[in-house]
């Protein structure tokens, strides 16, 4: 979504005559807060979903609302950070013309529609995905190596070594020694994970967290609610900072040129927008 929207965002807002900025981070922190819904959101829920074996559909029931109500939050945080600017009038947009692929639109939304029905029933979420890509290839109007030069391979190698620094760190006995540190063991209730996994997600980023949390959680005593805490507080946690997860990279480096985003400018929104939405998702996960 990020790599996708942030040369829109970028021309709208040009278009417009506004300052793109807010905009941007609008991006970053609701692409990070709407992840939370779904098992398929984002990496983090994913190693959840896998190391848990909780259904989709549960997933969803218990952190949709989650969800819903931190978009609502990220958006009055940044409409009040950013009051002034918002309130400035738009300039008259010109209106292009665009070319629209009917055949390839209907044929991704038919995909996406029925892997989202695969998805709540229960089929094994990886091989729904691996399918509906494969026909998606089969059926193709557009020549391969044009969808592969889209493939953004520097994140598939970060992401691949991040499985190899985590896994060493783990047979190293680091992962034991900051989880004494934080006393990550005896964060038994809903607010003390959620703290422990926010904090540990700023220090190592949210997907090496969770990796390093897979061994711990079915140890404690509500571990279903222990792994909704985690895939919860790990992604929103990522907001807090500009260096917090891959969303908010993408988007900074995507507009790098254009409107670069400092790591303070980032911080006035991260930060409340953070302790909102973690405040947020521990009252609504929290047991009754």
């Amino acid at each position: 979504m990020c790599l996708a929207f942030t040369p829109l965002v970028l021309e709208v807002t040009a278009a417009l005559g506004v300052r793109p900025i807010p905009y941007l981070l609008a991006l970053a922190t609701a692409s990070n807060v709407g992840s939370v819904a779904t098992l398929t959101g984002n990496p983090q829920n994913m190693l959840v979903g896998v190391a848990s074996g909780i259904p989709y559909a549960t997933f969803f029931r218990a952190l949709a609302p989650v969800a819903a109500v931190s978009l609502v939050l990220d958006f009055v945080v940044i409409a009040l950070v950013y009051r002034a600017e918002m309130a400035r009038p738009f300039a008259a947009p010109a209106h292009p013309r665009v070319r629209v692929h009917g055949f390839l639109m209907a044929k991704g939304l038919a995909a996406a529609a029925a892997m989202l029905v695969f998805f709540f029933a229960g089929a094994p979420v990886s091989v729904v995905a691996l399918t509906a890509g494969a026909a998606l290839l089969l059926t193709r109007r557009v020549k391969p190596e044009k969808v592969f030069v889209e493939i953004n391979w520097n994140l598939l190698t970060f992401f691949a070594g991040l499985f190899v620094v985590v896994g060493a760190a783990r047979e190293a006995g680091l992962a034991d020694r900051v989880f004494t540190l934080l006393h990550a063991r005896e964060a038994h209730s809903t607010a003390s994970l959620a703290l422990v996994s926010a904090i540990l997600s700023n220090v190592v980023s949210n997907v090496p967290a969770v990796m390093l949390f897979t061994h711990m959680i079915p140890s404690l005593p509500d571990p279903t609610r222990a792994w909704l805490t985690l895939a919860m507080s790990s992604t929103l946690a990522g907001n807090l900072t500009l260096l917090g997860s891959i969303a908010n990279l993408i988007v900074a480096e995507g507009a790098r040129r254009t409107a670069p985003i400092s790591f303070v400018e980032y911080l006035k929104v991260g930060v409340p927008v953070t302790v909102v939405t973690l405040l947020a998702g521990v009252l609504l996960l929290a047991p009754r």
